[in-house]
């Protein structure tokens, strides 16, 4: 599956599934949308916009139906405690 990071915007990283026509889109504030029936070449137009994020606005946000993302991130935060990375109770 095609991945496009991008490191200036509120837009941090593009996933594209051409079999299934789905597009993932990762934010800098850790929320993932998902668009279906996304043609070839928007993804590609979007992987070389200058400012990815108003492409998406002005392009992708009310033109194509909202999906499950295929790689949402997990519902208690993601982030990793103490006991995770150390084991065992902290005293």
């Amino acid at each position: 599956m095609p991945t496009q990071t991008f490191s200036n915007g509120r837009l941090r990283k593009a996933t594209y599934d051409p079999a299934t026509r789905q597009l993932d889109l990762h934010f800098d504030n850790r929320t993932v949308l998902a668009y279906g029936h996304v043609p070839l070449e928007v993804w590609r137009r979007l992987c070389s916009a200058p400012n990815p994020a108003t492409y998406w606005e002005d392009r992708i946000a009310e033109e194509y139906p909202r999906r499950t993302p295929s790689e949402a991130p997990p519902a208690d935060g993601g982030g990793k405690t103490l006991k995770d990375l150390f084991g065992g109770d902290p005293e």
